[in-house]
């Protein structure tokens, strides 16, 4: 069967997520102190005890999602000896979980990616004053009805389709009274339910240049190997290999839209009948479900979940 591994995006992250990973495997601690010392910084303790309003912030939230994930990866690899790269063709990840995929295929070092992330999400709260930018989700409309209606909303102003999620669900982003009015707009063409989310700043629009160009200075000192599987870039929503295509797509994912949907389905067209999502919560299988039922999703974040598919594998 022809696979593909998934890694979460923002919006995952739990208070105790990892914990029990740590508790049960002596390399998701090592994992977890791996980040802890790249960024010189507490984070296990703030993804295990919180406080959630904290591990929040996209700054923590970011590198956060991406150690959960490698953990998972880790143990999977050393404690049930599975190797990714054997049982897979291809992994993908939401927004951030693009440097997830990446750092599990062995295109970046943990330390970099961590780092990478921290930059990342500093550089995206930054880019915009708290208050000026918002996001909302468009449930019961596809991408060609959402560019519709943000080209209506525009008036001038920035806002734009962020994230195709698939099954209808669009995240549209940008000036807040532009999404704002987008709402309505939406409201006007029958979108079942068009609502602000609860985010801090307006990802993947071009609002967030200046994160971009921070993104496209920080790739540029750190070593990219080309991964042990082709990565379906946001982008592209295809297979990149190229190191230097994947940092150019890297600062493009910036201020582009997330082609989820788009990404899904061309793995389909590649043979893929079953995703697994590795590592927080289960936001991805569900969206994989919505977009394509022949494919078979799997969640694998836990220990028992963990020791059940290296089993089945």
């Amino acid at each position: 069967m022809s696979r593909a591994f998934l890694f979460p995006g923002q919006g995952s992250q739990a208070v105790g997520m990892g914990k029990e990973l740590a508790e049960a495997f002596a390399t998701a601690r090592h994992l977890f102190q791996e980040v802890d010392d790249a960024l010189s910084q507490k984070l296990s303790a703030l993804m295990f005890e919180g406080p959630e309003a904290d591990l929040t912030l996209t700054e923590n939230a970011q590198p956060a999602l991406m150690a959960v994930s490698l953990a998972v990866v880790r143990v999977a690899e050393k404690d049930f000896g599975v190797d990714l790269a054997a049982k897979g063709a291809f992994a993908a990840g939401h927004s951030l979980g693009e440097y997830s995929a990446l750092c599990a295929m062995g295109a970046l070092s943990v330390a970099d990616t961590a780092r990478l992330l921290k930059l990342r999400g500093q550089s995206m709260q930054k880019a915009v004053p708290v208050g000026e930018g918002a996001m909302a989700a468009l449930l019961g409309a596809e991408l060609d009805l959402a560019q519709q209606i943000v080209a209506e909303a525009q008036q001038g102003e920035v806002v734009g389709c962020a994230n195709d999620n698939g099954g209808g669900q669009v995240v549209i982003s940008g000036k807040k009274s532009a999404v704002e009015r987008a709402i309505e707009v939406a409201k006007a063409k029958g979108v079942k339910r068009a609502m602000l989310l609860p985010v801090s700043a307006p990802f993947h629009c071009a609002m967030m240049q200046p994160a971009a160009d921070a993104m496209a200075e920080a790739l540029g000192k750190v070593a990219l190997k080309a991964p042990r599987l082709p990565i379906v870039s946001n982008v592209t929503a295809k297979g990149e290999s190229n190191p230097d295509d994947i940092k150019k797509l890297l600062v493009q994912q910036v201020t582009g839209l997330v082609r989820w949907r788009e990404g899904v389905l061309w793995l389909k067209s590649q043979g893929v009948a079953q995703v697994v999502e590795l590592g927080s919560g289960k936001v991805l299988a569900g969206l994989v479900k919505r977009i394509d039922k022949d494919i078979e999703p799997l969640s694998v974040g836990s220990p028992a979940e963990l020791e059940a598919w290296a089993k089945a594998l």
